[in-house]
């Protein structure tokens, strides 16, 4: 079975309260397709996502993998780089970065670090 993957823009999500947006991203991953949306959720919407997750495992749907990235969360130590990460955000706001949310019947490990993210599918079904 081919792994479809659906990017989710910005614009598409950025308009919809934090229900919709769920909703929306929960129907995407039920119909076993991977999640790449551009930006981030609040941590808020991630455990809200994970909760509606929770309530709708059944026998066809084993729930979700989730990861975010973001590269102004990187973890420093000068003053210069914390303003610039700071601009950056005030600009950008929940926009920048990357989220990747896949059904547990194919995601079956998510790894990040910093430079990098690595996903482990399953062939299960």
């Amino acid at each position: 079975m081919p792994l479809t993957i659906q990017y989710v823009p910005f614009e598409e999500v950025s308009d919809l309260d934090s229900e919709r947006k769920i909703q929306k991203l929960i129907r995407i991953v039920k119909q076993n397709k991977l999640v790449l949306m551009e930006g981030v959720l609040t941590t808020q919407e991630e455990a809200d996502l994970i909760e509606e997750t929770m309530e709708s495992i059944d026998n066809k749907f084993k729930g979700v993998e989730i990861t975010s990235f973001n590269p102004l969360e990187k973890n420093t130590k000068l003053i210069q780089d914390r303003v610039k990460q700071l601009f950056l955000q005030m600009i950008w706001g929940r926009r920048r970065g990357l989220t990747i949310i896949g059904p547990a019947n194919i995601v079956r490990e998510i790894r990040k670090d910093p430079n990098r993210i690595q996903l482990f599918l399953s062939n299960r079904k």
